[in-house]
């Protein structure tokens, strides 16, 4: 991972710089076609092809920005949640394998998110106790599952609880301090002569363009219409285990895991998922 990023130069973006200059330079970078992304992964995969692996980061780095503005009332830099969703991007470019016949679009989402997560947990002061899975999930998920800004109903928190796997009483002192956590607009005194970025400086509005926007519907409902038609074409065991696998948004259980949900050995496990990704692949490529 090391010797990739350093072998690739990709858009630099510091708190200084403007974001609307850095979302311009980055749709600079043409969005690729599933022929050439197969075409650029396989290089890099079977050659090690850095210029390959590259291309498919700079095609990517848009959907990094996508993800990244939907963290920003946490209160962090947009700067380095975007560097941070870069990292998680060229690990999943790093681990991509394009014969299973899935879209990097669709495989990156997760590590971009983890990565971000990841930041937002390290150096958010708020969230130093979210160290349990089922603590970061709730933080992550609290505010989109409320049905309103109000205080919460018991009714409302019994259902998040038994959703997130966690106590009624862990939801109402996440949102307790989700309601009472407090960001100045402008940089503290203490910061001046220093380099520094606060909320202030990226109140405006970097929602996509409408062209941007409707190009990034057309390309989700393909991806998603594909692979919901694809998996509707396996059995449900088949189904069951590349859906626990691959698309999971928190991240995919292990063979072990499924092997014991199942009652047979993770190398069964393992066969059923390389029939059912080959299975996918042709129904994938006949789509197109």
């Amino acid at each position: 991972m090391e010797l990739m990023t350093n072998a690739l130069t990709l858009p630099a973006l510091t708190a200084s710089d403007s974001l609307e200059q850095f979302t311009r330079a980055i749709k600079a970078y043409p969005v690729l076609s599933a022929e050439e992304e197969y075409s650029l992964a396989l290089k890099f995969k079977k050659e090690n092809d850095l210029e390959a692996a590259r291309k498919l980061i700079l095609s990517h780095l848009r959907l990094v920005a996508s993800i990244a503005r939907g963290y920003t009332g946490y209160g962090l830099p947009q700067a380095d949640l975007i560097q941070e969703g870069n990292i998680g991007l060229m690990k999943a470019v790093k681990r991509f394998d394009p014969e299973r016949g899935v879209r990097l679009v669709s495989f990156a989402m997760h590590w971009i998110k983890a990565e971000i997560h990841e930041y937002i947990v390290r150096n958010w002061r708020m969230v130093k106790i979210a160290t349990t899975k089922a603590q970061r999930k709730l933080f992550f998920n609290l505010r989109s599952m409320k049905s309103g800004i109000n205080t919460m109903h018991p009714d409302e928190v019994a259902r998040i609880a038994k959703e997130l796997n966690v106590k009624p009483e862990e939801v109402l002192e996440m949102e307790s301090r989700l309601n009472g956590h407090e960001i100045s607009l402008e940089a503290n005194i203490d910061d001046e002569g220093e380099d520094h970025y606060s909320p202030i400086a990226y109140l405006q509005d970097d929602g996509l363009t409408p062209p941007d926007a409707i190009e990034m519907r057309q390309v989700e409902h393909r991806e998603t219409t594909g692979l919901a038609s694809a998996l509707q074409h396996l059995d449900e065991r088949s189904r069951r285990v590349v859906q626990a696998r691959w698309l999971q948004e928190q991240g995919g259980k292990t063979l072990h895991e499924l092997a014991n949900e199942f009652g047979v050995s993770a190398e069964r496990i393992r066969q059923i998922e390389q029939k059912a990704m080959q299975k996918m692949k042709v129904l994938l490529l006949k789509s197109r």
